[in-house]
């Protein structure tokens, strides 16, 4: 019986790759380095996920360093919301998806890979975006690459 493979050598430089220590979120906000970054606002700040649920998977967080939702003062959530719906007409105009899931894993129990800076997940769909390969081979498809998004979205 033939064995089928499925390659993904791009994934080799992660793994081979030391962790880094420290959080994302604060390091991408004040990097010079603009890879992942979309844009900054005075409270925010809007970036790619370097390993995306789907194209165009978004991060949003806050620029202060918090871990709950609770801890973000009034201007900080308003800003946090107009931030969120400017990657989703970002997107809209990018990609043109047909939904959204919008979400927050607050500890890692929930799900959060990041537990100390709270963010917004930001997953564009379409429909029959779901197949085989998820399940089967706990794989998925991302069909554009994180530059070619991201020079894209920094277009909007």
């Amino acid at each position: 019986m033939k064995k089928n493979r499925l390659w993904a050598p791009w994934r080799i430089n992660y793994i081979r790759s030391s962790k880094e220590k420290g959080c994302i979120f604060c390091k991408a906000a004040k990097s010079k380095r603009k890879d992942l970054l979309i844009f900054k606002t005075s409270h925010s700040i809007c970036m790619l996920n370097l390993y995306p649920y789907n194209n165009g998977h978004i991060l949003v967080s806050p620029l202060r360093h918090l871990r709950r939702l609770s801890q973000l003062k009034d201007i900080e959530i308003v800003d946090l919301f107009r931030v969120l719906e400017r990657a989703q007409s970002m997107l809209d105009k990018v990609l043109k998806p047909d939904g959204y899931n919008i979400g927050v894993n607050v500890s890692q129990s929930a799900g959060a890979g990041i537990t100390g800076h709270i963010h917004i997940h930001i997953v564009p769909r379409w429909k029959g975006d779901t197949n085989f390969m998820p399940v089967i081979y706990n794989t998925k498809i991302i069909s554009q690459s994180l530059n070619e998004l991201h020079k894209e979205l920094k277009k909007c």
